[in-house]
């Protein structure tokens, strides 16, 4: 299963042609497991600006696999951010935490395009899609 980050989707959605847009592409034709959870489906609702697209958006993402988040994954979110930032990292978003220690939970890979998930991967088991 693949959690996709709201990086790639934004990318996605705005016609980019860049490699994790790529990547994105060729798990859809491949009909891999896609997976979305709470904190993502607000990040890229958000951003859209018009009533049409946002419902659109809105439909498409009913069709993946939506994640529970729990009690445990805020704290685990909570004790990432605060192991990153005695080792000297800080994560320019929360929100990265929380996708990051929902991915490990559920054990997915992540698919994005945002360096603070390298980050989190380099010092914590999360496993990005290559």
């Amino acid at each position: 299963m693949i959690l996709v980050d709201t990086s790639v989707w934004i990318d996605y959605f705005a016609g980019r042609q860049v490699a994790h847009v790529s990547r994105l592409e060729q798990l859809l034709l491949d009909d891999a497991d896609l997976a979305l959870c709470g904190i993502l489906l607000t990040e890229i609702l958000q951003g859209i600006s018009d009533d049409e697209t946002f419902e659109r958006v809105r439909r498409y993402m009913q069709f993946l696999l939506m994640l529970p988040l729990v009690e445990s994954t805020y704290v685990d979110a909570a004790r990432i951010y605060r192991g990153l930032r005695k080792s000297g990292v800080t994560i320019r978003k929360t929100n990265d935490c929380i996708i990051a220690a929902a991915a490990i939970e559920h054990g997915c890979e992540l698919l994005h395009n945002d360096r603070d998930f390298a980050a989190i991967a380099a010092h914590y088991p999360l496993r990005l899609v290559a």
